[in-house]
């Protein structure tokens, strides 16, 4: 789909790919992706968890100088793909690919043992020309989410991109309470269907939870 000049295509579970007018392409926590997608510019790893750190799809998208940003837990993984560049980042810090910019988010269970606070996993707020996408890796609804509430102002078209499946990461209600705190312009569900956790009923919840409430969100089919 394309919003304010930015494409977002569904890669499955929570593998997403943007394309931005320039030509840009980023792919997010792919996995067990589609046969025959175009190599990416960037990739952004949210956590060493396989099913967001499949070196399988990493190397599928990969081409030499692709650059791919991680947290510090995941780099002996990445070491293993030839001809890529590497860069291990932590919560706050604030990088930029030419004239996309992200900043970088935390992503951390609240009442569970998934995905503790203090192994600063990631999520990614993603700054185009005029499109803020924010992608909230896995994580329950947590109070550093209410920084984010200014994002659908100012002229942005804001995206957010949000865990469904219950279990390992917020269920759809709870991801729901998420949009109606952020308010962006488009919600996305992920982390279902991929045979780990989630399915489609969860994400089709999300979504009429939302539109029944005035947030738009739509249900993205796999590319």
């Amino acid at each position: 789909m394309e919003i304010g000049g930015v494409n977002i295509d569904f890669l499955g579970h929570s593998g997403f790919l943007i394309r931005n007018g320039n030509g840009k392409r980023i792919a997010v926590d792919p996995y067990n992706i589609s046969e025959g997608i175009e190599k990416v510019d960037l990739i952004l790893i949210t956590h060493s968890h396989y099913d967001h750190c499949s070196i399988k799809d990493i190397t599928k998208l990969s081409k030499e100088g692709t650059i791919i940003v991680v947290s510090p837990d995941v780099q002996s993984k990445i070491t293993r793909i030839e001809g890529v560049e590497m860069q291990v980042v932590e919560i706050g810090d604030e990088i930029e690919f030419g004239n996309v910019k992200i900043e970088v988010m935390p992503a951390y269970n609240v009442g569970k043992e998934f995905h503790p606070k203090n192994e600063e996993w990631l999520g990614y707020l993603i700054k185009l020309h005029g499109v803020v996408i924010y992608h909230s890796g896995d994580t329950d609804k947590i109070p550093e989410m209410q920084n984010l509430t200014g994002y659908g102002k100012h002229g942005n078209e804001f995206i957010a991109l949000l865990p469904v499946s219950g279990k390992y990461v917020m269920d759809a209600e709870e991801a729901y309470e998420v949009a109606q705190m952020l308010k962006p312009d488009l919600a996305l569900p992920m982390h279902y269907g991929a045979g780990v956790a989630g399915t489609k009923e969860d994400a089709e919840k999300f979504v009429k939870l939302c539109n029944d409430n005035g947030i738009r969100a739509e249900l993205l089919e796999k590319i």
